[in-house]
């Protein structure tokens, strides 16, 4: 062993602090915030069940097993099941966010850690403890070196994903420290994730979620049974901010120092929109100028300042963002969420039918918005939006949102996600007594034995 490795690892240290958690024991806030990612969790599954992507999710799964595919009659093996499971939640857009990232943590930590809980038969108490801690490592990896693994043409949910899965799935099944550590070494080798589905609207983000989730089970099982998986997967010369990032320097102190003492999940937001997370001030910005009385033939130009970080994603090329090719390209397109905010007074999953990204009035709109880069903007520590209108008759009116709805600043009630699941599941044909049911079932799940057969339909 080289003498330049350090004594002791980041991933040990990490791991040490995991070990000694206690099963089932959180903060209130943690609890609560907790509690409301499974809600919403299992309801994006819900609303997104009989959509093509899923469809062949589970078509292309050929490992049928115990574990409850969530809307499905279909069983599959764990693994499977976290993959079919955490597609569906992402494949939306209408998933949580964590701000400082950005990573979406719940699409993949929660389909993990229930279908893992649920073939190796761990209570609710394990289940929850896999969540946080699941979670948690998820969202503080995305700390370590901010904006550079998007920078580098990677999905930061996907690859941070596959870490937190391991994590949380270990700490689900109790390993201890050194399987901790061996599981998130293997995690490591699995994690990948291009965002090359910009560029036509294409399928694979929404798979990236199952993806991780999937790949922290197998790397925990292998742990569990005495794989070895290196222990400097972080930062080591050839580990995984060296292959996703590009840099091995970074604040590792912002994953390990208080990590269990102070718990980052707690900030989780839950976003108004299904469609991308930064697009969504500018949604609010496009909505209060439209309940001015202004109408849409009103509009000469809309000139929108936003953060360097997002453009590559959410603005160019900026002839597709402002007639997008396909309704999933439309997500991750501000000048067409911002018109469409406008025009209908707000973002529904209705947005993204052939038929809603082929409106006119929308596209006549969209093609008035172009951006400046603002380099003042706080993103990713906090996601803003600023539109300046310019009318017909000369006046220029802005707008400004100054903060992420449903996030730290101004959070959803345990209501609000209720009324979101609601919603959701309704939307993917449930009726309104199987929702009550899940609902139900839901509010007890940590409580109790990790059954999720009644969610197969």
């Amino acid at each position: 062993m080289s003498s330049e490795l350090p004594k002791v690892s980041v991933a040990e240290t990490l791991a040490n602090k995991i070990a000694a958690l206690k099963s089932g024991v959180l903060p209130s806030e943690t609890l609560r915030k907790c509690e409301d990612l499974l809600i919403d969790i299992v309801g994006l599954c819900v609303t997104a069940r009989n959509e093509d992507y899923v469809k062949a999710a589970l078509a292309g799964s050929d490992d049928d097993g115990p574990c409850t595919v969530i809307g499905h009659a279909r069983a599959l093996t764990a693994t499977g099941a976290a993959f079919v499971n955490g597609t569906a939640a992402h494949g939306e857009d209408f998933d949580d966010t964590f701000e400082g990232g950005p990573v979406h943590a719940g699409a993949v930590i929660v389909p993990a850690v229930l279908a893992a809980c649920e073939r190796h038969h761990r209570d609710g108490r394990h289940a929850l403890t896999g969540i946080a801690v699941g979670t948690e490592v998820l969202c503080r990896l995305s700390l370590v070196v901010p904006k550079a693994v998007h920078k580098a043409g990677f999905h930061p949910t996907a690859i941070f994903g596959a870490m937190g899965a391991a994590a949380g799935v270990g700490a689900a099944l109790g390993l201890h420290a050194q399987q901790i550590v061996d599981a998130l070494g293997i995690a490591g080798s699995m994690a990948g994730g291009i965002i090359e589905y910009l560029a036509e609207g294409a399928w694979t983000k929404r798979m990236h979620a199952g993806w991780a989730a999937q790949s922290g089970i197998r790397a925990a099982l292998l742990a569990k049974q005495g794989f070895v998986g290196p222990r400097t997967v972080f930062e080591g010369v050839h580990g995984l901010f060296h292959g996703f990032a590009h840099t091995t320097e970074g604040n590792y102190d912002a994953l390990t120092s208080d990590f269990g003492t102070r718990w980052v999940t707690d900030t989780l937001a839950f976003k108004p929109y299904p469609c991308g997370t930064m697009a969504q001030p500018y949604i609010d910005c496009a909505k209060r100028l439209a309940a001015r009385g202004i109408k849409a033939e009103d509009v000469e130009a809309i000139l929108c300042e936003v953060a360097e970080g997002t453009v590559h994603r959410l603005w160019e090329p900026l002839a597709d963002k402002q007639r997008p090719r396909n309704g999933y390209a439309a997500k991750f397109a501000v000048p067409y969420l911002l018109a469409t905010g406008f025009v209908h007074g707000g973002v529904g999953l209705g947005a993204f039918t052939e038929a809603a990204i082929r409106d006119e009035r929308v596209l006549a709109l969209a093609a008035k918005v172009k951006f400046v880069i603002d380099p003042d903007n706080p993103y990713p520590n906090n996601y803003t939006g600023h539109i300046k209108a310019t009318l017909r008759d000369g006046r220029v009116i802005e707008e400004r949102q100054p903060y992420l709805r449903g996030g730290t600043q101004e959070p959803l009630t345990q209501q609000d996600v209720s009324d979101k699941f609601a919603l959701n599941v309704q939307h993917g044909g449930w009726s309104k007594a199987q929702g009550e049911a899940a609902l139900k079932l839901l509010a007890g799940l940590y409580k109790g034995k990790i059954d999720l057969s009644a969610l197969r339909s």
